[in-house]
């Protein structure tokens, strides 16, 4: 029976690997055929960019979602030459936590970033950059994603070394962390319901912190 019954895990956690490369696929593919416009708000990240309607949400029809949920840094710099051929208004940029999760340094991270912030300003010095910091994350209220939540002090660290990154090459960086941490120093559980990902009220709050940067 313990034989049969990790057989069956085992086969799950294939299959939800397989759904998830599936599902990546179809997005970078999707990306790459739909066009990108010089006045475009490029909203760039992983699953928690993907889970918004940033358009709806910013009643703003040039935003557009170039999110793609389980994306990590290093991956996302493999898609960003459609973006930069647009020459896109503005980009905000949100990665890294599935980067800790899965065991990547905060410095990886922070040099992936560097890396795309260089090709931006290289091949489309025009667009605008926002690196917005990592969100909290709450292990407190909640035990779905035990790997994000162990992660949680490097997620500060990150966020520290993002920020210093953005002051040294004069870029905007946006604290949207604090919008949506509590007083224990988790994400607020009003805006979740799995410690991880956002409630509608979690996206609103988000909004407020970076409005006047989108308009």
């Amino acid at each position: 029976m313990k034989r049969l019954l990790l057989l069956t895990a085992a086969l799950l956690l294939s299959g939800a690997a397989l759904a998830q490369k599936g599902y990546e696929r179809q997005r970078r593919d999707l990306f790459d055929v739909l066009p990108v416009r010089s006045n475009d708000i490029i909203f760039l990240g992983d699953g928690l960019t993907d889970g918004c309607e940033w358009a709806e949400l910013f009643d703003n029809r040039h935003i557009k979602n170039r999110g793609i949920r389980g994306d990590h840094s290093e991956w996302l710099l493999e898609r960003l030459d459609t973006l930069i051929a647009g020459h896109p208004k503005k980009l905000f940029l949100m990665i890294g936590t599935n980067d800790l999760a899965a065991g990547v340094a905060p410095a990886r991270i922070v040099e992936h970033v560097r890396r795309l912030i260089d090709r931006f300003r290289t091949e489309s010095r025009w667009t605008k950059l926002y690196v917005q910091s990592i969100l909290p994350v709450n292990g407190r209220s909640f035990d779905r994603y035990a790997e994000h939540y162990a992660r949680a002090a490097q997620i500060v660290e990150t966020n520290r070394q993002l920020a210093a990154l953005c002051e040294e090459l004069q870029v905007v960086y946006l604290d949207v962390y604090a919008a949506l941490v509590d007083s224990n120093g988790d994400l607020n559980a009003a805006y979740t319901d799995d410690g991880l990902h956002l409630l509608g009220e979690g996206y609103q709050v988000w909004k407020e912190a970076i409005r006047p940067y989108v308009k």
